[in-house]
């Protein structure tokens, strides 16, 4: 296991907490110093302000044209025939020759065509689809079987040969009796239509664990590892997918991830990034919950349009091999899947990227008892996501010290460095300051009467209007995205729908400021959050 993967306990190096204050300071420095400067002159607060909101008008512009185009690569993606393309790699030459003067315009057929191509003439390079296999780590902890069930009916269903999927379902023992009662259920309804079904319990209160997904993962990751060692299975032909337990895979998406693995040489140094889209449960949400999935599902759409942008988020896909040689996810962090990353980035010397896979594993949006249980498991949630900013220690550490030290160039770590710091700063900064910024100039001037701090909220009002070309075009794209209505909702719900979008300068302020600034004041405070709140799943019926 290589020690300096891992995020330290106890007490931090100076740098380590310097960095781990660093995204607090500047977030609350960005907005100390609108007053400050609004307060000398309010043309500074103002060339300030707009400096700031600039960035909201190009980032809209571009969520609205990034948003539309993802939607359309993933529906052609999702129109591929990924087995029959498989089955094309088993012969590479005999489907070039048949394939090469077709005239096909369809998602990915120009690329099939140089990959076919490729492995006619280098054929040894290229694992035989036959000998892939798939493992699937579905991770629980006290769900009920009316919530893991669909997601592991979800993987059956899958177009990939059922014979060489291996599933696991990890499950906290800190569960209880009624956890491992479901385990045993589900390992008894569905043995027999997987390779295996295996089951894996991890224990509680292991050391140097926090209470998280990251170290029920890694457990069952040595399982699995155990498992293909005595079976004599090809580890390097194997492909391993996280799950959550309210994750339901699209048929198609094993064959597509492998259909990838199998045509990169470098395969051992990529992760296979779907599309998350919160969808499950969406039309039975309340809409705060409702805006918060649909914004996050639009943001793992762009970001699939940005493949040098791409991380890990919530499911992806490893290989096996890599995975045992770095002793699996980390089991110090609440975010093991966007630090799942860094933690790769590092262990192969910046030699490591995430590749995006155009096909959606489908999630469920967060629904409580109650109206207000909700509205409280969704800041939840949404804290623990950007608690990611503890990343910013964790890269900077690596990066800010003497070159025989440094395993990644110093170019070459320090723009991503930048953009994790800036992406965590933004998100706490962005929403307060362009729903009140424009009043702090004045504000600041009463005695005054300077006619740029009077008018600068009708200014930033116009620009925002401008701004809001973004989100028309994102709602409109939302509609599409909707599975379809159930029957016990009437066509009114479709209303709510285009209604809920009133509140999205509230949930901006509460769900992305208010929950950003609350796991960075923490990491600043060196009050670590070392366990992983997982947010309750309710089934409507």
């Amino acid at each position: 296991m290589r020690k300096d993967l891992e995020i330290p306990q106890g007490k931090r190096t100076k740098l380590y907490r310097f960095l781990e204050i660093l995204p607090g300071a500047i977030s609350y420095g960005a907005i100390i110093l609108l007053f400050i400067l609004s307060l000398i002159d309010p043309v500074f607060g103002a060339i300030y302000l707009f400096a700031l909101i600039a960035t909201t008008l190009v980032k809209a512009v571009g969520v609205a044209y990034r948003t539309v185009q993802g939607y359309k690569v993933i529906k052609r993606a999702e129109r591929i025939d990924w087995r029959k393309r498989i089955e094309d790699l088993s012969s590479p030459h005999l489907a070039y020759e048949h394939l090469r003067d077709k005239d096909d315009k369809s998602y990915h057929f120009e690329e099939h065509i140089e990959n076919l191509k490729m492995m006619a003439t280098m054929s040894k390079e290229y694992p035989a689809p036959d000998k892939i296999y798939h493992v699937v780590i579905m991770a629980a902890y006290n769900e009920g079987i009316e919530i893991i069930e669909p997601s592991i009916r979800a993987v059956a269903k899958s177009t990939f040969p059922k014979d060489h999927i291996i599933f696991v379902l990890a499950y906290e023992a800190r569960g209880g009796e009624a956890m491992a009662t479901t385990a045993r259920q589900l390992k008894k309804q569905y043995q027999g239509v997987f390779r295996d079904f295996i089951l894996s319990e991890h224990p509680d209160g292991l050391p140097g664990e926090v209470v998280g997904k990251g170290p029920n993962l890694t457990y069952a990751g040595h399982i699995v590892a155990e498992y293909v060692s005595k079976r004599h299975l090809p580890v390097e032909n194997i492909v391993v997918t996280s799950l959550d337990s309210d994750n339901h895979m699209a048929s198609k998406y094993l064959d597509s991830v492998a259909y990838e693995f199998i045509t990169h040489p470098n395969r051992q140094r990529l992760s296979y990034q779907p599309v998350s889209l919160f969808m499950n449960n969406i039309w039975d949400a309340s809409a705060p919950s409702r805006i918060i999935a649909i914004s996050n599902s639009f943001f793992n759409v762009i970001s699939t349009m940005r493949p040098h942008l791409l991380r890990n988020f919530a499911s992806h896909s490893q290989p096996l091999q890599a995975l045992e040689a770095m002793d699996f996810w980390s089991k110090r962090t609440i975010v093991e899947d966007g630090h799942q990353y860094w933690r790769s980035y590092f262990f192969f010397s910046g030699d490591y990227s995430v590749l995006p896979i155009r096909i959606p594993i489908y999630q469920d949006a967060v629904i409580d008892d109650t109206l207000w249980k909700t509205i409280k498991a969704q800041f939840i949630q949404v804290r623990r996501w950007y608690y990611g900013a503890s990343d910013v220690a964790y890269v900077g550490s690596r990066l800010f010290v003497k070159k025989d030290k440094r395993t990644v160039p110093f170019w070459q770590l320090f723009p991503r460095f930048w953009r994790l710091l800036d992406g965590h700063v933004t998100l706490a900064i962005l929403a307060p300051i362009v729903a009140f910024g424009g009043w702090v100039p004045m504000l600041m001037n009463l005695s005054s009467h300077t006619m740029v701090a009077y008018n600068l909220p009708n200014i930033v009002s116009i620009v925002e209007t401008f701004a809001s070309v973004g989100l028309i075009v994102s709602i409109l794209v939302s509609f599409k995205m909707l599975p379809k209505r159930p029957a016990r909702y009437r066509k009114g719900r479709n209303v709510l729908m285009l209604l809920q979008w009133i509140l999205m300068p509230i949930t901006s302020i509460l769900y992305q400021s208010l929950a950003a600034f609350y796991s960075q004041t923490r990491l600043m405070l060196g009050l670590y959050m070392e366990k992983f709140d997982v947010t309750k799943k309710v089934v409507k019926k």
